[in-house]
């Protein structure tokens, strides 16, 4: 028996359940992790209220941990008990204890990184990196847009755009995060609150637009977003939290000026596990060269994870959190 938060009907918070539940031993392929740390991301809400339908009911959460394995399964090569592993991107289930999980979709966490922080920032430093340096490769002197600089991505985003040697627009709700983001290398802050987002990108280019905006947010900013760029910009729109972009007129690209816009994902940029371990390493280098500082803003227990949702969903986080078995 093992612990685990299991969800059996779609909904808010309270549908976390923390309950015991058998695992059996690893099959073919398989290793079982005894979590160290899990990660908590948005896509995990997004899996809880259905919005991302998961494959059944009940299911447990959750697709980022990292831990230690205590038992191999049968034609495994590459990975010996004991050995501390990590994985992001899914598939489900890292709400738990234990898990078993399939070794071709896992990375070896450096000796320099600990289990915190590789739970804390591989599922969200993945994702910058597929964003800054094959979504749209960022280059050395480009202005660019990043929304929700202080949040978990956003930090990651802001450092690595900064080490590139790109000037870094960043927005923020509160003057408490744009502080935030001043110091993880925003050279510039709006306070969308406070300011007119494309008013302010406008002065700050002098009318010229920036080429990218990456967009976690959705709903809220996605017009703010268009009217940012300059002709034939990429809108990058790789999250939600505020809600799904609304319809729009595929017109106002042109109207625009010839933009463009994406919706990608991790999983299509970690599909192989030759692209995933060459993306886990580009991140733990650039780690491990101290341009990004891994932030965790805070520790839940496994079984407040429905706090954890709350938070989360009510943006009282800023960085990475995570949960801890």
């Amino acid at each position: 028996m093992t612990k685990a938060i299991l969800v059996r009907q779609h909904g808010d918070s309270d549908h976390l359940r923390y309950e015991s539940i058998m695992l059996p031993d690893p099959g073919p392929g398989e290793v079982r992790i005894r979590h160290q740390a899990i990660g908590l991301n948005f896509i995990d809400v997004y899996y809880r209220t259905g919005l991302y339908p998961p494959p059944s009911l009940p299911f447990i959460p959750g697709v980022e941990a990292a831990g230690i394995i205590e038992s191999i399964g049968e034609a495994v090569s590459g990975f010996s008990v004991g050995d501390r592993v990590a994985y992001a991107g899914g598939p489900l289930g890292a709400y738990a204890d234990a898990r078993n999980f399939p070794a071709e979709r896992l990375v070896r966490i450096p000796q320099e990184i600990s289990d915190k922080e590789a739970a804390a920032i591989l599922l969200k430093g993945m994702t910058a990196e597929y964003l800054l340096c094959r979504t749209y490769p960022v280059k050395a002197g480009e202005t660019l847009l990043i929304h929700a600089a202080s949040g978990g991505v956003g930090q990651i985003l802001c450092q690595w755009a900064s080490a590139i040697g790109a000037t870094v627009i960043g927005t923020a709700g509160s003057e408490e995060k744009a502080t935030i983001a001043r110091e993880l290398g925003c050279k510039h802050v709006i306070n969308y609150q406070e300011e007119d987002i494309p008013q302010r990108v406008e002065e700050i280019t002098q009318g010229m637009g920036v080429p990218v905006v990456y967009d976690s947010v959705g709903h809220d900013t996605f017009q703010a977003s268009l009217a940012c760029l300059a002709p034939r910009g990429l809108l990058v729109s790789f999250g939600q939290s505020s809600g799904k972009v609304p319809p729009f007129d595929i017109t106002e690209l042109s109207q625009k000026g010839s933009l463009f816009i994406t919706r990608p994902t991790l999983l299509d940029y970690v599909k192989t596990s030759s692209q995933l371990k060459k993306s886990a390493e580009a991140l733990f280098t650039i780690c491990s060269q101290g341009k990004i500082e891994m932030n965790i803003h805070r520790e839940y227990a496994l079984s407040e994870a429905r706090h954890a949702h709350d938070d989360l969903e009510n943006r009282r986080t800023r960085g990475s959190s995570i949960l801890l078995p």
